[in-house]
């Protein structure tokens, strides 16, 4: 499949309101793909709303873990390519909760894939995964070839449902990749307990960021928009056989500490004088994670577009035009 191949294709995405969705949904949209959305709750201020995405798609309502439901969108829409990003992606929420992250993460995975595995039109499916489906490993960076330990609650959810897609390739066949991106931030995450949405928020509105850890924990962190064109490049690469059932790794390559990416932001919005609140407070999480996308550069000829910095300056802007313009609209 080639780009110009995506033209009226029928293509399913499940968390189209979140962050990632929404910008997959966006370049699927240029690329002229049929899109339908898979939308559990109405979240008004997602970008497929406060951009005008829902006027160039369909939108099915619904929760992922409704079998009958899943069944019917794929027949009815007779879906060719399914991108599962659904799930419940807060850590402390799972932590909290482990529950109603069990059954959207790891029942909602199934679910979708058994109802495309008795759908002999689904062609291709790309099943998002996390770095923290790893766990703790003893080496870093996680390579594809580490075994899948998480520990921690949304850890586990992350292992248990890249374990089944894997499976759903291996046993049955079906044309399954799997994808482990790093922290994915961008302009349209409204989960503002995450420290880039966070800390912008904060800064905008002359307040002090709030670091719920130490300062100290590693992570990759990794631009939605390269992540969109991952995936969209993922899903055509997987005309070649070779590349079914495998899992690749997507990030920046380049980890850094929460404390440091929230002064990355603090330099670019020009508030130096602030200095963030420290609650050292962080349970149930684990302190270094970060990924190699070497696998990705080589099999797949993926590198991202967007620096680091690059990238967190676009998102200033966007949370600058949505404080701005946006929030006082509705």
């Amino acid at each position: 499949m080639s780009r110009n191949n995506w033209k009226n294709r029928n293509v399913l995405v499940t968390g189209c309101t979140g962050l990632l969705g929404s910008w997959l949904i966006g370049e699927l949209i240029n690329l002229k793909a049929n899109v339908v959305g898979l939308v559990r709750d109405h979240v008004s201020y997602s970008r497929i709303y406060t951009e005008d995405l829902q006027r160039s798609m369909t939108i099915v309502s619904g929760n992922l873990e409704d079998y009958y439901l899943l069944e019917r969108t794929l027949n009815e829409y007779e879906i060719e390519v399914a991108f599962h990003l659904g799930a419940q992606t807060i850590v402390p929420i799972a932590n909290n909760n482990p529950l109603s992250t069990f059954e959207s993460n790891i029942r909602g995975t199934w679910v979708l894939l058994e109802a495309c595995r008795r759908n002999k039109q689904v062609k291709k499916i790309v099943v998002a995964s996390s770095d923290k489906a790893y766990g703790e490993q003893k080496e870093l960076p996680y390579i594809e070839e580490m075994p899948l330990m998480g520990r921690n609650p949304y850890d586990v959810s992350k292992s248990c449902a890249d374990l089944i897609a894997q499976m759903y390739y291996f046993h049955y066949h079906l044309p399954v990749c799997v994808t482990r991106c790093g922290n994915l931030f961008g302009g349209g995450d409204l989960n503002f307990n995450r420290i880039v949405p966070g800390t912008i928020r904060s800064l905008y509105y002359g307040e002090r960021p709030v670091i719920r850890s130490d300062g100290k924990y590693v992570r990759d962190y990794f631009y939605v928009r390269d992540a969109a064109k991952a995936y969209i490049l993922l899903a055509e690469k997987m005309d070649n056989d070779s590349i079914i059932g495998q899992a690749f790794n997507f990030g920046n390559d380049t980890p850094m500490s929460v404390l440091r990416i929230t002064n990355e932001i603090i330099s670019i919005m020009g508030c130096k004088d602030i200095e963030p609140v420290v609650l050292n407070e962080a349970k149930g999480e684990i302190r270094e994670q970060y990924l190699s996308a070497v696998k990705a550069r080589e099999s797949l000829g993926w590198s991202p577009i967007f620096s680091l910095r690059d990238a967190l300056a676009e998102t200033v802007d966007w949370y600058k035009d949505f404080f701005q313009n946006i929030l006082p609209k509705r």
